[in-house]
């Protein structure tokens, strides 16, 4: 068989190409990990590009193509069955600035479950406040959010004095609790193929709907926003990644139409579930801090525009990391 030789360099380059952009990338990044449709696809270009070796081995006048395809498939070998060890020390930036946001969006559908499950819980939750005003009484998780919003309201403008700093502490303390409490257990009722999940997801939604509407139809809806938003913006979001990392969870427990077993199933996503209670964790301990020093401070300490702007700030921050960041290795590893 006679071989066209410009037209066979022609026509296979772009696959040397590719092959050798998945090469530099793996060597830039000793830990880099490809996907399944990745690594198939490494392998596809290689055994191509190792055909085309053997095929342009028999033109000796082709030595400078032959030199470099040599040379790519050399080391496209060395990445496939090296031995050496990667480098595999842990490092803390790299996993919540790429794994974290990586792995979320992998399993978006899971948080838009723990988004929807709160929306209705938060409906719920002002319409019962609505109809019966008395219900707060009953769906308040503490006896802070109980009496009447105005009077808690002018008691926290008054102005700070040794009272008023103990109950914000105390209150303060009380609202962390209950926010991580309810993020830890949203995460391990899990187990129970996500039922638990969803009741306590519901549940934290029908508080804050009760608290919402409460202080809004009360006329203090600036304080509400400058209240909940620097810290609500983070600590809410976590408290649904919560949800999200149960629902993975759920979903490998339940196996629907997975003939895969069970044991394996929970093997293959608890990378996945570890990475989202850990990024939840690092965001509810971001949550608290700003709790701390600056959601329990009002006017005429704090003014309310400053606070709700730090809150919209923090806010379209969080968005843009969840959605973006790490997107370069998630190339890397799709390509």
């Amino acid at each position: 068989m006679i071989l066209d030789l410009e037209r066979f360099v022609a026509e296979n380059r772009p696959h040397w190409q590719e092959l050798e952009r998945m090469a530099d990338r793996l060597g830039a990044d000793p830990g880099a990990k490809l996907s399944y449709e990745g690594a198939r696809r490494l392998h596809y270009l290689y055994e191509r590009a190792s055909a085309d070796l053997v095929r342009l081995s028999t033109f000796s006048a082709e030595s400078q193509t032959r030199r470099y395809l040599s040379a790519l498939v050399g080391r496209v070998y060395a990445e496939i069955y090296e031995t050496r060890r990667r480098q595999s020390r842990f490092s803390p930036a790299r996993w919540f600035f790429g794994e974290f946001p990586r792995i979320f969006r992998r399993h978006f559908g899971a948080f838009m479950l723990s988004v929807a499950l709160t929306i209705a819980g938060t409906a719920f939750g002002a319409f019962a406040v609505a109809v019966d005003p008395l219900a707060k009484q009953v769906l308040m998780p503490f006896p802070g959010l109980e009496g009447d919003p105005g009077e808690r309201v002018r008691q926290e403008e008054a102005g700070p004095n040794k009272h008023l700093a103990g109950h914000r502490a105390t209150f303060s303390a009380q609202l962390m609790t209950h926010n991580t409490r309810v993020a830890l257990f949203t995460l391990a009722l899990g187990i129970t193929c996500g039922v638990g999940s969803v009741l306590m997801l519901f549940y934290n939604g029908v508080v804050l709907g009760a608290v919402a509407l409460d202080y809004v139809r009360a006329g203090y809806t600036v304080f509400l926003l400058g209240w909940l938003m620097p810290h609500g913006v983070i600590e809410i979001p976590a408290i649904l990644i919560a949800g999200q990392a149960a629902f993975v969870l759920a979903k490998a427990l339940i196996g629907r139409g997975d003939r895969t077993p069970p044991r394996q199933r929970l093997r293959e996503v608890l990378p996945a579930v570890v990475t989202l209670a850990g990024g939840a964790a690092v965001l509810l301990v971001w949550a608290g801090i700003v709790e701390s020093f600056i959601s329990q401070y009002h006017r005429p300490v704090l003014p309310y525009a400053a606070k709700i702007a730090f809150g919209c700030f923090e806010l379209i921050a969080l968005c843009a990391f969840l959605g973006t960041a790490g997107r370069g290795g998630e190339a890397g590893a799709q390509s």
